[in-house]
């Protein structure tokens, strides 16, 4: 499956303005929403940086490539880290629809549409509640009590 293909499938829109165009950038809105219930966008930057865009608050955009540790070097006596870039497009691409489903699309796949967030242990409870009405739903029980003795009408 080809990258078009694949971000058709997952509904990732382009939303790439011309003045990005033009500098090597593409920029994509998911179909998901944050915890906030705020559009993610995700950008790969001819430079080879994938970063998530428009994320609003304090950090507007954070980095999502991959890292590396440096070693210390005499004029920083700490090791760092270093972004790994990815200089083909085609790589960039794969990297970032990878990263989205793991991170965006499975990593809140217990949200709801509306935006909402339910941790794990709620959802479990709900879960269960859900299961019982479907239960009651599909075999209801009707109780019938004639002279004191009670019959199960099925």
């Amino acid at each position: 499956m080809n990258i078009k293909q694949t971000l058709q499938l997952l509904d990732i829109q382009e939303v790439t303005t011309s003045r990005q165009k033009s500098n090597g950038t593409r920029e994509f809105k998911l179909p998901v929403r944050d915890q906030y219930g705020a559009a993610i966008h995700v950008a790969s930057f001819a430079s080879g940086y994938i970063r998530r865009t428009k994320a609003g608050g304090y950090c507007p955009s954070w980095q999502l490539n991959k890292t590396k540790t440096v070693p210390p070097t005499k004029d920083y006596k700490w090791p760092s880290k270093e972004r790994i870039l990815i200089h083909n497009e085609q790589d960039r691409l794969e990297y970032l629809i990878a990263f989205c489903l793991k991170n965006y699309y499975i990593g809140q796949a217990n949200m709801l549409s509306n935006g909402n967030f339910i941790p794990k242990w709620k959802y479990e409870s709900y879960k269960d509640e859900y299961k019982n009405r479907v239960n009651e739903v599909n075999n209801p029980e009707v109780k019938v009590i004639i002279n004191g003795h009670r019959y199960n009408v099925i």
